[in-house]
């Protein structure tokens, strides 16, 4: 069985890629491929994945109306998943007024991204309407 560490492992080893999957009202699942990165909880403190998305994206519309996600990372043959809860974040209203452009820089780096210019990358986020989608891991699951 997997734990925290092997989600850890995976989602450094490289960049953040993984498939996220959520349901759809009918049940079905939508699956995509996405940046992804390990990263404290801006609440809680707790050990959760973070993934940035815009703000009509159907993966947000299945959170919103779920409330939990999956993720699985790949390395070759070998793999980790994790299952759990899964918070929207779409306001400045974060603990330690960090804010949500600071937030999504954040996350963006938690999943191996780089930028020449923050401040356009900020510019970029708002004007995408780009919000964070934080999962906190309830199982953890992989062929590690």
């Amino acid at each position: 069985m997997a734990d925290f560490e092997d989600l850890h492992r995976f989602a450094t080893d490289e960049t953040g890629l993984c498939v996220v999957a959520t349901t759809r009202s009918d049940g079905s699942v939508h699956a995509s491929v996405v940046n992804a990165g390990l990263i404290a909880h801006p609440r809680t403190g707790v050990d959760s994945i973070a993934l940035v998305v815009r703000d009509d994206s159907a993966k947000l519309r299945h959170v919103r109306r779920a409330g939990c996600l999956s993720i699985t990372f790949r390395r070759g043959w070998r793999w980790v998943g994790c299952e759990g809860p899964a918070e929207v974040l779409d306001t400045d209203d974060l603990v330690g007024g960090a804010g949500l452009a600071s937030f999504l820089r954040d996350v963006f780096t938690a999943a191996g991204g780089t930028h020449d210019d923050w401040d356009t990358f900020d510019r970029v986020m708002v004007d995408e309407g780009r919000v964070a989608i934080v999962v906190t891991p309830h199982r953890i699951l992989g062929a590690t």
